[in-house]
């Protein structure tokens, strides 16, 4: 209502007041609270400017739940929820601690592929032999799961994707892109990962199968039977 009046000032405050019923106190007040804001907004103010400096020593690391107890240990006496409300007011959040339970979680109700492998990560020429896994980066966000496939051959990277989610369709876009990119002849390439959740789904055994690619599953982090290269851990 008060950007009412600013902006149509030949309107005259009463007049306006007297057309909205809204008492002339009210208004005043209304105005004084702008120009002096109330206790808790000030407190707020005072409240945001430490939380920010914590939130900064800790390297963006702390969310709510260690920003309060610093605020608690340093005397400052203030509640959680208040603590919760100016940080996502500020736009400020801690990085959410890793899971503790593994990402290649095995179902086990799902039916294995046989190890086609057996520890021997070599190839005799390329698109024979695909290895993919799963891999957590921590970043300030959150956790990024990388998704990639290596060809035992070359040791490089065909294809590789990156999701919030370390679910099927991760591990199913970075087979495409593979089968995209690659040109492997149906009945000459092992696709070779672990027994997590996301290389058993009925989906990526499906498109395995689409495709001519025979699926392995074993140990993926193991040594080669050649020393000299790398593994496809």
């Amino acid at each position: 209502m008060t950007a009412l009046v600013d902006e149509h000032p030949r309107l005259g405050v009463e007049c306006v007041l007297r057309e909205l019923h809204i008492p002339s106190s009210t208004y005043y007040r209304w105005r004084r609270a702008e120009r002096e804001p109330c206790e808790r907004r000030r407190r707020d103010t005072e409240l945001t400017e430490q939380i920010c400096t914590i939130h900064a020593d800790s390297g963006g690391i702390y969310g709510s739940p260690r920003v309060h107890a610093v605020l608690k240990r340093e005397g400052v006496a203030v509640g959680r929820k208040r603590v919760e409300r100016l940080m996502r007011e500020d736009g400020l959040a801690g990085v959410r601690p890793r899971r503790k339970s593994g990402f290649t979680r095995r179902d086990p109700k799902a039916a294995l592929a046989p190890d086609l492998v057996n520890r021997d990560f070599t190839a005799p020429a390329p698109n024979r032999l695909w290895v993919s896994d799963l891999t957590m980066i921590p970043t300030l966000e959150g956790p990024v799961w990388l998704s990639a496939i290596r060809d035992a051959f070359s040791r490089r990277v065909v294809a590789w994707e990156t999701s919030a989610r370390a679910d099927a369709d991760l591990v199913l876009t970075t087979l495409e892109y593979a089968l995209a990119s690659r040109e492997a002849e149906p009945g000459q390439l092992i696709h070779h990962a672990d027994h997590g959740c996301q290389y058993t789904s009925v989906k990526l055994a499906t498109r395995l199968v689409r495709a001519g690619v025979e699926a392995s599953m074993g140990s993926v982090g193991t040594r080669t039977t050649t020393p000299s290269r790398r593994t496809c851990g």
